[in-house]
């Protein structure tokens, strides 16, 4: 797998040793997106999910002057209605001291490869209404999107 590194900054998957950061920025995500996190047992579950024999979901980190500034995990998944095949972005995120600089285009770029590489024709993901921001990178980059509410339904309680 291949490394782009521009300007001191470098996209790359993450590693075991990553996993600190990476909880770090998923509780920046989360305080963005107005929702709690809850960082207990985090690395572990995560560190399981990323570093297994069969991962469950792959990530990338956005590494700038070797501090993490940013991550992007995604899935292979299987649309019914499509008969196809697409890759589901399930987060992308950057702190906000990198924000504007381009290294969004950058890793949004870097999925497209990953998707590519999977032989996914599409990639899907969601963000909340009021991420304006959002929004409008997506839309500068060609996307577009279905409104649709997203439910969630606990089955254990923890």
């Amino acid at each position: 797998m291949c490394l782009l590194i521009a300007h001191n900054v470098i996209i790359r998957p993450a590693k075991q040793e990553d996993i600190e950061g990476i909880v770090t920025l998923c509780k920046q995500h989360a305080h963005y997106e107005k929702t709690p996190y809850q960082t207990k047992y985090k690395t572990t579950m995560l560190a399981k999910a990323l570093f297994t024999k069969t991962p469950a979901v792959e990530c990338l980190v956005l590494e700038l002057n070797n501090t993490l500034m940013g991550y992007s995990t995604f899935m292979k998944q299987f649309s019914t209605w499509e008969a196809d095949y697409y890759l589901y972005l399930d987060c992308l995120f950057l702190d906000q001291k990198v924000r504007g600089f381009g290294y969004g285009s950058m890793l949004f770029e870097r999925i497209i490869e990953e998707a590519k590489n999977k032989d996914c024709k599409m990639i899907q993901w969601q963000t909340p209404v009021f991420n304006e921001l959002a929004i409008n990178f997506y839309k500068s980059k060609g996307a577009w999107y279905k409104s649709k509410e997203r439910f969630f339904h606990n089955v254990c309680q923890d």
